[in-house]
């Protein structure tokens, strides 16, 4: 109990902390951006206006500082357990970040931060599993173990819930924190509490960690000779993957090609865009705009162009980068998007070293389709929806032949064959 007063009490501390340095950054903005060309009564009027706003600031910054060390005086000496002090000053960044009660924005240790960059390379050390989070309620749940990892062999399902990791409560926890504390050093465990729909206790799995080589890319010809190509993820290795994919099944006939990306959480922006340069006519694939309106446009050079009929399979944990590849496939008419509405996340994150190798993540940007759509809190959906079988939902490999989703997409696929 104490413990969450104290973070609670912390985090609205550096709430305040933020707006007030949000508030100093937009007074600096606005007199360096003071045309100088102003009369002479306006400006003495500014520099009076604001040489009190700046008295006021640096009141107020006092105020604050002299606050924090009255709180760390008053928790060493009446706090019953000791306390590390870089533990207490990451909960304070924490709270920070916290504060502006976006889920996407957060504050990393060095150690969380080294994390995220071994998952965006493709290759961690993990239990080998995909996990996704409802943005609402917090709850995080397993969206596929990967075939023949730890997590698989353990007997994890998709769906299930994770309720505690290493005996820490997880729901409503910074997903990416989560999953580095799921990570770890090779041959160590990674202990789990799963709560399983139809079970009515919760499950116990400890589950030993293994380097893991993120499978992004999976292909394969199916009959007629129309390709499939499924993207896990859009990680740095993805884009050559892909290249290699669809070059492949192009060498041997293909004549039409289904992506699925159903479950892809999303990934790196920019590879995406190079996925979609080999897919789409010339022309802008996907643009962001920030708070001051600068607007980032991503193009395609159409030196190459996918020409052939093309379905691309999309489902309720679709995110972000798949999104965005949906979207742009849609925009341009260039394929049938079937399965079932898209998550919904049309905001993008940037991440910002520090000087002592911790980071923070911010959403910085909206992004929106080709047509302009910005699909946030919306998600795209389908051209032919297709609600995956009940009895398939808990399935970690689905049969292409049982997959009703799948064969409704080979079925439009064969269909612009023969016309």
């Amino acid at each position: 109990m104490k413990n969450k007063f104290i973070s609670g009490f912390l985090s609205g501390l550096a709430g305040a902390l933020f707006i007030f340095a949000i508030v100093l950054t937009i007074y600096v903005t606005q007199v360096e951006g003071n045309d100088s060309g102003n009369q002479k009564s306006n400006t003495a009027v500014e520099q009076k206006n604001t040489a009190t706003a700046t008295e006021e600031k640096a009141v107020s910054n006092e105020e604050i500082m002299q606050k924090i060390s009255k709180l760390e005086a008053l928790i060493d000496r009446f706090y019953m357990e000791d306390v590390d002090e870089e533990t207490l000053a990451d909960g304070i960044y924490k709270g920070l970040l916290a504060s502006l009660g976006d889920p996407y924005s957060c504050y990393y240790t060095e150690e969380e931060y080294k994390a995220l960059m071994e998952s965006s390379s493709g290759v961690y050390c993990g239990i080998g599993a995909s996990v996704s989070q409802n943005v609402t309620t917090g709850i995080i749940t397993i969206v596929k173990p990967f075939v023949n990892g730890p997590a698989y062999e353990a007997g994890l399902l998709p769906g299930d819930i994770i309720y505690e990791v290493n005996g820490e409560e997880v729901t409503g926890k910074d997903l990416t924190e989560v999953v580095s504390r799921i990570k770890g050093e090779e041959g160590t465990n990674a202990e789990l509490t799963i709560i399983r729909e139809g079970k009515s206790e919760p499950m116990e799995f400890s589950i030993p960690r293994k380097t893991i080589e993120v499978p992004t890319i999976e292909y394969e010809m199916l009959d007629n000779k129309i390709g499939y190509i499924a993207i896990s993820e859009f990680d740095e290795v993805t884009a050559e993957q892909f290249n290699k994919a669809i070059n492949d099944l192009d060498s041997r006939g293909q004549k039409g090609l289904i992506v699925d990306i159903r479950n892809n959480p999303g990934g790196l922006l920019d590879t995406v865009v190079d996925i979609l340069d080999r897919m789409l006519p010339e022309g802008l694939v996907v643009y962001t705009e920030d708070k001051y309106g600068s607007r980032e446009e991503k193009f395609s050079d159409a030196k190459e162009e996918f020409n052939k009929p093309l379905a691309v399979l999309i489902n309720g944990n679709s995110a972000s980068a798949s999104e965005i590849f949906a979207g742009a496939v849609q925009d341009y008419k260039r394929g049938t998007v079937v399965g079932t509405t898209s998550f919904g996340k049309g905001i993008v994150q940037s991440i910002i070293p520090l000087f002592d190798g911790t980071a923070i993540k911010v959403t910085v940007s909206k992004y929106f389709t080709p047509n302009g759509k910005n699909i946030h809190g919306i998600g795209i959906e389908p051209d032919i929806t297709v609600e995956l079988d009940d009895k398939l939902k808990q399935q970690v490999v689905i049969d292409k032949e049982e997959d009703n989703q799948l064969q409704k997409a080979i079925e439009i696929i064969g269909d612009q064959i023969n016309n």
